[in-house]
């Protein structure tokens, strides 16, 4: 197995393109479970395999709990991302960080605008022994760069389609 590393700063370098250049995409798909419902019972599975994980309705919306849900998927991913580009700035500007963290709450909540549902998202950065001027600046630098900084501030462009029926394998 090779070296665990963080990606290069030169990542921060801007990209001067006319048309959005995709770097990865992430796939991954969830079927429902015992339950057939895939927020109480489901399963989301990576197209690599890397991810598999159990997904139940937690307790406080009447579940059973025992698993993970989208919240939790989305806050972690959310997390991950702004503390990679954290990292990768305070890198670039010559910072050392010990022990930095992020923690990201995502709030499932009824929304009073439409009588559904809406997300908010709330991120803490921990930086111990960086002076609080620097670290309220690099924050502010990183939640301009993070793209799910950018995602929750400014919405993403998203496609929502029916999938063509898949057709059995004896060609019929």
């Amino acid at each position: 197995m090779s070296e665990l590393r963080g990606p290069s700063p030169d990542l921060l370098d801007k990209y001067r393109g006319d048309d959005v250049q995709p770097l990865y995409t992430g796939r991954v798909r969830v079927t429902g479970g015992e339950a057939a419902h895939g927020r109480a019972s489901g399963v989301a599975r990576s197209d690599d395999g890397a991810l598999d994980v159990a997904l139940r309705l937690p307790v406080e919306l009447g579940g059973p709990g025992g698993g993970s849900n989208p919240e939790q998927l989305l806050a972690a991913a959310c997390a991950a991302c702004f503390h990679g580009a954290l990292t990768l700035l305070a890198q670039r500007a010559g910072i050392a960080l010990v022990d930095a963290s992020v923690e990201a709450d995502v709030t499932f909540a009824r929304d009073p605008v439409d009588g559904m549902f809406l997300l908010s998202a709330q991120i803490r950065v921990t930086l111990p022994g960086v002076d609080a001027r620097i670290a309220a600046e690099l924050v502010r630098h990183t939640e301009r760069v993070c793209p799910y900084a950018k995602l929750f501030r400014q919405g993403i462009g998203h496609v929502v389609a029916v999938a063509a029926p898949a057709h059995p394998a004896d060609g019929g």
